[in-house]
């Protein structure tokens, strides 16, 4: 990611849509820009889950999970199809930050998100907190092969 770049256009407009759900905690909207076989990579887990509505279910989880959630920085990549957004939030009394890494096909569906997240005591409050709540689903939408 040298030079400035701007998203391409319908990218653009999902990830302007993605901030407003975000503004509004209301991630409702959010299947109306996902791939049909989206793929979500998790801090937590080796293998990604993979669907519309494993990313769905995960993102509308986490959003529920996160409070004084904040995006900060956006890079963008020279083709115009790939963000990354530097955000800080807590987990219960833990503070983190992390990066969303969000990659978009030419119709501005998401197509792989990507979370990373610091420092390893809220890595692992995030991930207590996530279990919890998705232990029961996760295990249906998780990939099959080794990526």
């Amino acid at each position: 990611m040298s030079s400035p770049s701007a998203l391409k256009p319908a990218a653009a407009a999902s990830l302007a849509l993605w901030h407003e759900m975000v503004s509004l905690q209301d991630l409702g909207r959010l299947p109306t820009i996902l791939h049909d076989n989206a793929v979500f990579r998790s801090p937590m887990a080796f293998k990604p889950y993979v669907s519309a509505a494993a990313v769905n279910l995960i993102l509308n989880t986490v959003s529920k999970v996160f409070t004084q959630f904040e995006y900060h920085r956006t890079l963008v990549s020279e083709d115009g199809l790939n963000v990354v957004l530097e955000f800080s939030a807590s987990v219960g009394d833990k503070s983190l930050k992390g990066i969303d890494m969000i990659r978009f096909d030419e119709e501005g569906k998401i197509v792989d998100f990507e979370v990373m997240v610091r420092p390893f005591n809220a890595l692992q409050a995030l991930g207590a907190e996530m279990g919890a709540r998705l232990a029961a689903y996760l295990p249906a939408y998780k990939a099959n092969h080794n990526q």
